[in-house]
C-alpha cells in the first residue's frame, strides 16, 4: 500500500491496482484525482469536500465513483447513481473483489462549539491497517499500522491529540489537517506528538505535500 499526501486532509491511496482519494477539499491539490477510481469523503465541510471540483472530476472520468455519508450525497444531485451512501458499520471493496477493503466507523464531527451544530462525519479503515478519522477522534476498531492524525483543528487542543494517539495505539501516526497552522505552529504540534513530547507510543512520520509513503 502506498499513500501520498495532497494537502490538508487529502490523501491518495494506491493498493492492489486500485487508487482511492480521500477528502479532496478546497485546500487540496486537484491533481489528487488523477488516475483515481474512487473518491471517499468523510463529511461536508469545504476543506474536505469541494463540490465543484468533485463534479468536474466526475465529468472528466465516467468511471469515477464516490462513497460518502448521506449529507454529502444529498449535495450531489444529478450524479446520484455514481454515489454510494455509507455509515457506521458498513464495509465495501473498491476495485471489486481483491481490491481495497474499506470499513466505515464513527457518526459525528467533533464539537467545534456548543453553538455550532454538529454535522455527520465518518472515518474509513483501509485494508484493516490505515485509518482516516475525518474531523473526529473516532477510534479505529482495532490497533492499526498507520493513523492519519488530525494534527490541529478548531475543535481540538494539543492534549486531546496526544491522548487520541495513545488510545488509538497505531504503530505510526502521519499528521494531516495542518492547513489551519502556520509553519511555526505545525512545528510546535508535531513536536508535541513526536519523540520530544510527552510520549504517544507511535512513530511520527511527517509527509510534505506530494510526498509518498510505502506501508508495506
Amino acid at each position: 500500500m502506498r499513500i501520498t499526501k495532497f494537502g490538508h486532509a487529502c490523501v491518495r491511496i494506491e493498493h492492489a491496482g486500485t487508487t482511492v482519494v480521500v477528502d479532496p477539499g478546497a485546500f487540496s491539490d486537484p491533481s489528487a484525482f488523477a488516475g483515481a477510481g474512487a473518491v471517499l469523503i468523510t463529511h461536508e465541510h469545504f476543506d474536505h469536500f469541494e463540490e465543484a471540483r468533485l463534479r468536474a472530476a466526475l465529468e472528466a472520468d465516467p468511471a469515477l465513483r464516490v462513497w460518502t455519508n448521506s449529507a454529502v450525497a444529498a449535495q450531489l444531485d444529478g450524479v446520484a447513481q455514481r454515489v454510494t451512501v455509507v455509515g457506521e458499520g458498513d464495509a465495501f471493496e473498491v476495485g471489486g473483489p481483491g481490491g481495497l477493503a474499506v470499513s466505515v466507523h464513527g457518526e459525528w464531527h467533533a464539537e467545534i462549539h456548543p453553538d455550532i451544530p454538529r454535522v455527520r462525519n465518518i472515518g474509513f479503515l483501509f485494508d484493516g491497517r490505515l485509518f482516516h478519522p475525518g474531523d473526529s477522534f473516532t477510534l479505529p476498531p482495532q490497533a492499526v499500522d498507520t493513523l492519519l492524525l488530525p494534527i490541529a483543528a478548531p475543535w481540538s487542543k494539543g492534549a486531546e491529540v496526544v491522548d487520541y494517539v495513545r488510545e488509538a495505539a497505531p504503530r505510526r501516526a502521519v499528521p494531516v489537517h495542518e492547513a489551519v497552522l502556520s509553519p511555526i505552529g505545525f512545528a510546535v504540534q508535531t513536536r508535541l506528538v513526536g519523540p520530544q513530547g510527552p510520549g504517544v507510543g507511535a512513530e511520527l512520520t511527517v509527509l510534505a505535500e506530494g510526498e509518498s509513503l510505502e506501508l508495506g
